[in-house]
């Protein structure tokens, strides 16, 4: 059988496979990308990802190189102020209220929200644009044999494809990784999240907040309008059986506790899309590399979906990725290139892993005093300008 040759291969065909295939495709490498589910791209088709991202300022210049960001921009919906809202009282109200405006360290927006089946939609129609990239949907990894020379690896077709650069995006299970014998931390917090969309009488005016009262947060991302109505993205997450319970619920039962949870802030909320839910883990996988071969995304590292910080970690491993390929083409997918991806990229995910985890049991105490204390670290980080402005600068991965 004829063995493929590529510079890279990409195993998974998510948003952060994609964008990675986009953008080394865009900076002149020959790239094949393969996925074993046709990437659904109709928010009203079967298994449409009803979750968004909201792609923080470093974001958007990987965007931008990969030819994304203008055929995404207009479906965005901007992300100018990050509020914190504390409602872990006796009731479920706002008792603790703040704001992170963007004007304060910069003059774009933190960031912009969109839905991840249409960035599905748009990154597929520009990889159609690029020549020296092909896509194969619905075909997977089946084997690979990585070493110093070329990774080998066996599709599910049958075909073979020798690449110098093998860049595992397959998430959380990653095939290559199990391929390549590289362990993982797993920490699991019993609780799952409800995503969804839902539309608001009062208006966002591009805030996005995040409120916490027990068992995780409930994070409303504004989006684009909905027929006039204004409309905002929901991540709501709950120990597991209760977000079992809240998906289960009839939509009415399930308008008036989500409306609940919400404290109120945007008025009666009307479901106007599916519920998916998603399991909440933490994880990282013990080295980023092997022969050949780079980790990216959910293969390399999972967190829980806080401060917008998953897909955005992503795609640092890409642009420290592209960097590296970009400053010496010759030395795609050496020892000294893949060493100098994970001496860049390890220290950043740790600590990302480590403060989201942190936040995130914060965030799911249970417990009266636990609840007040978290209140009082609010205000207390709140009230520190320089302190503020510096987890601002922090949370976006400013460099």
């Amino acid at each position: 059988m004829q063995t493929e040759q590529t510079d890279i291969l990409i195993s998974g065909g998510g948003v952060a496979g994609l964008s990675a295939a986009a953008a080394f495709g865009s900076a002149g490498f020959q790239v094949i990308v393969v996925d074993p589910a046709p990437p659904v791209t109709e928010g009203a088709a079967d298994g449409a990802d009803m979750r968004t991202t909201a792609f923080l300022q470093p974001s958007r210049e990987v965007l931008e190189k990969a030819g994304l960001w203008a055929r995404l921009a207009p479906f965005a919906a901007p992300l100018q102020v990050m509020q914190i809202i504390d409602a872990g009282g006796t009731e479920p109200v706002a008792r603790v209220q703040k704001a992170f405006n963007a004007r304060d360290i910069s003059d774009d927006p933190f960031g912009w929200n969109l839905q991840n089946w249409l960035l599905r939609r748009e990154m597929v129609a520009r990889l159609e644009e690029l020549p020296n990239v092909t896509f194969r949907p619905g075909v997977g990894t089946a084997d690979v044999l990585a070493r110093e020379r070329e990774a080998r690896v066996r599709l599910t077709d049958g075909t073979m494809v020798s690449a110098r650069l093998l860049i595992a995006a397959d998430g959380r299970n990653s095939p290559v990784r199990n391929a390549l014998g590289i362990g993982v931390r797993t920490t699991r917090y019993g609780q799952k999240a409800l995503a969804f969309a839902v539309t608001h009488p009062i208006p966002h005016d591009n805030v996005s907040t995040e409120i916490h009262r027990s068992g995780g947060p409930f994070t409303l991302v504004p989006l684009p309008d909905l027929e006039g109505q204004p409309r905002s993205a929901i991540v709501w997450m709950e120990r597991g059986p209760e977000a079992l319970r809240l998906a289960s619920c009839d939509v009415a039962e399930f308008e008036a506790e989500m409306t609940a949870r919400s404290t109120g802030l945007l008025g009666p909320l009307k479901l106007v899309s599916r519920r998916s839910v998603w399991p909440i883990i933490s994880q990282m996988a013990e080295r980023l590399t092997g022969p050949r071969t780079a980790l990216i995304a959910e293969a390399a590292h999972v967190v829980p979906p806080i401060g917008a910080q998953g897909l955005n970690m992503s795609l640092a491993d890409v642009r420290v990725l592209l960097e590296l390929a970009e400053a010496a083409p010759d030395t795609l997918g050496s020892p000294e290139m893949l060493q100098a991806y994970a001496r860049k990229r390890a220290p950043d995910v740790r600590t990302r892993i480590t403060g989201i985890d942190l936040l995130n049991r914060a965030s799911m105490a249970g417990a009266q005093p636990l609840r007040d204390a978290r209140a009082q670290g609010l205000k207390a980080l709140y009230g520190l300008a320089p302190v503020r402005k510096s987890l601002m600068q922090l949370g976006l991965g400013v460099r």
